[in-house]
């Protein structure tokens, strides 16, 4: 049987030995970037290679295991674990040299999330958490923001790959909340994003139209900080509200207020 705290020691040196790779690569001119879904769904070999090693270690030492990457899709055998994997989530920002980017590899065991670490490798901030055991930023436990009106809040958000033809992209939802908090920051990295609510910089986010890969190891690392995620939409993938439960729910009303106008 494999124990969730030694598979968590080893996911951590698995994102440390890619993310030292992945800085010798940035802001080189050597990335081989291509498109995947639209101009600005991007994909370098560095996406690529990244995945390769990760899948390379699983292999390895949990080869009874389920494998969901971005690059390669779905793999190995089915089994109580499931790995999740963004090898390289933000990767317009590293192509465009932006040090905001991560490693994510999240686990399922039975279904359920278990593990989850994050680890921005320019920045140095590995964010880890396992069920019930808290959520960590380079060993240091991590505490969701306390705040409890709009007006008081830095958010988060981010839009879709198909913002240019989709009638939902966010910007009503985007529109109405920016009077009403402090700030928005769109940063390009969801898994960084929820990262950035686990530990208080940001008091919120919320994104359509993610991944599993995107959201895997984030939300078990924000719920595990005493945060709540809300799944908003159920016709555009993954679309998710994070931030302490308060903060949440009121997002959420604000969102069902547009969708209410948008059907009038």
């Amino acid at each position: 049987m494999y124990e969730i705290s030694t598979m968590l020691e080893d996911v951590k040196s698995w994102c440390e030995e890619v993310g030292a790779y992945q800085v010798e690569l940035f802001r080189s001119n050597d990335l081989d970037i291509k498109t995947k879904s639209s101009e600005s769904d991007l994909v370098t070999k560095v996406d690529k290679q990244s995945e390769k090693m990760i899948l390379a270690h699983i292999e390895s030492k949990y080869p009874k295991s389920k494998i969901i990457a971005e690059e390669s899709g779905v793999s190995g055998v089915d089994s109580e674990f499931t790995w999740v994997i963004d090898p390289l989530d933000g990767t317009n920002n590293f192509a465009s040299g932006l040090p905001i980017f991560a490693i994510s590899i999240g686990l399922y065991q039975n279904g359920s999330p278990v593990l989850g670490v994050v680890y921005a490798p320019y920045l140095k901030e590995m964010y880890y958490a396992s069920k019930g055991q808290g959520a960590y930023l380079n060993g240091k436990k991590l505490e969701i923001s306390a705040k409890n009106e709009l007006k008081h809040c830095m958010v988060g958000t981010g839009f879709p790959y198909d913002k240019a033809h989709a009638k939902l992209n966010n910007l009503d939802y985007f529109n109405n909340m920016l009077p009403q908090v402090r700030g928005i920051r769109r940063y390009g990295a969801a898994a960084y994003d929820l990262c950035l609510v686990a530990s208080a910089c940001l008091d919120a986010y919320w994104e359509m139209c993610l991944q599993e890969w995107d959201i895997a190891a984030g939300v078990l690392i924000v719920e595990e900080a005493g945060g709540k995620v809300i799944h908003f939409r159920e016709d555009r993938d993954f679309s998710i509200i994070a931030a302490n439960p308060q903060i949440a729910e009121s997002i959420t009303g604000e969102h069902k207020k547009i969708d209410l106008q948008r059907e009038k």
